[in-house]
């Protein structure tokens, strides 16, 4: 029996309530900055960012905030936002003066880790990948039953 459907009914409730809280604020991220595209590339050019990364960041905000919150390829998706997130973190909230800075630095740091620990752990029951899974196990269970015909 696969990993994700043997944990507890809770656990696959947690994963699916965490899932849903990372991946929220890059979804909406994503898309703030896909529909404020020009204002969102006048201040990323103002902190040296080109224009192909704002397309580059919102793309990824997206389909891997996406493939968090249903749960398929949750691991790949958490994986490059957690990097995402430290990239984040040390190229654009390096100024520890500032107290707002710090924080962000610090929220990075922390949104970093849970993606590391969604990477690790996977996304649970509750998911579309554990979902086609068993039910390509189902099938599987069913199939040598008609091979002779």
């Amino acid at each position: 029996m696969d990993k994700a459907l043997r944990i507890s009914t809770l656990e696959n409730v947690v994963l699916l309530a965490s899932r849903l809280l990372l991946a929220w604020i890059f979804v909406h991220e994503g898309v703030f900055l896909a529909t404020n595209f020009a204002a969102a590339s006048a201040g990323m050019a103002k902190a040296g960012v080109p224009a192909l990364a704002l397309v580059a960041t919102i793309g990824l905000q997206l389909v891997a905030g996406i493939a968090i919150a249903v749960g398929w390829h949750a691991r790949l998706g958490a994986a490059a936002l957690g990097l995402f997130c430290l990239a984040t973190a040390i190229l654009f909230h390096t100024n520890f003066a500032n107290r707002n800075e710090l924080l962000h630095f610090e929220k990075d740091l922390a949104i970093a880790g849970g993606m590391f620990i969604l990477m690790l752990r996977g996304a649970g029951g509750y998911s579309v990948q554990a979902f086609a899974r068993q039910r390509e196990e189902h099938e599987s269970r069913w199939q040598w039953r008609f091979r002779a015909f």
